[in-house]
């Protein structure tokens, strides 16, 4: 990365892990994926009951893969052997679990996270239920504020998430939200009825918690994930 660039990137992170600390949460910055996974595994204790959110992030870094063969009772969202129903008993089962690891849509530098779903596992999660959450995000994941951890939303992640999961989505076709179906005021993703099959059913912003440390956030210095 050129010089100038990283010391403005390497800014932002500093003050996004020294206010989400402040929002009583855990917070670090890890250089990439090798160090992330590997702070993962020394979080992580053999036997307890694990689940995670729907993420891409989780696939890149490994994380996924460590959690499926590692000495711990996954509750395994992705199996492709499950029937729908069996696949909906375990997101609810996940909502019970040890630790609960995920990513972001967005966390923005005064310290928020934002997050907009369609099922609402990720969201509820983050909510309440699990003993622990751990975020694994990277710097691209970092906003200003909330307008534009929404814009974020609209533009990157739901497009990119619909496309994915073979969605027929107005941004899936057009690689962004409906332009009229935006309301600055409103920090929910759609404005009502105006997304036939949307994605974007439940928006969460996480702020200073009540239950110190039981959210940690681990940033990653490289772009990953939606």
């Amino acid at each position: 990365m050129e010089a100038n660039l990283e010391k403005i990137i390497n800014m932002k992170i500093t003050r996004t892990v020294e206010n989400l600390k402040k929002n009583c949460m855990q917070a670090t910055y890890v250089p990439g994926k090798k160090e992330a996974l590997a702070l993962l595994k020394t979080m992580l204790v053999p036997g307890e009951k694990i689940a995670v959110g729907g993420s891409v992030t989780l696939v890149e870094t490994g994380a996924l893969d460590l959690i499926r063969n590692g000495e711990y009772s996954f509750i395994d969202r992705y199996d492709k052997n499950a029937e729908k129903e069996e696949i909906r008993r375990r997101l609810v089962e996940g909502l019970s679990a040890d630790t609960f690891v995920t990513s972001a849509n967005a966390i923005t530098e005064s310290g928020l996270i934002y997050n907009v779903d369609g099922t609402g596992n990720r969201a509820a999660a983050f909510v309440f239920g699990p003993s622990r959450v751990i975020v694994l995000a990277g710097y691209n994941k970092i906003v200003t504020d909330l307008a534009e951890a929404v814009a974020r939303v609209k533009n990157i992640s739901a497009p990119a998430n619909a496309v994915r999961l073979d969605r027929d989505t107005f941004c899936a076709k057009n690689g962004h939200c409906i332009k009229n179906c935006v309301d600055s005021r409103d920090f929910m993703c759609l404005t009502p009825g105006c997304c036939e099959n949307t994605i974007c059913s439940t928006a969460v912003i996480t702020g200073k918690q009540c239950n110190k440390d039981r959210i940690t956030v681990i940033i990653i210095g490289e772009s990953l994930g939606y």
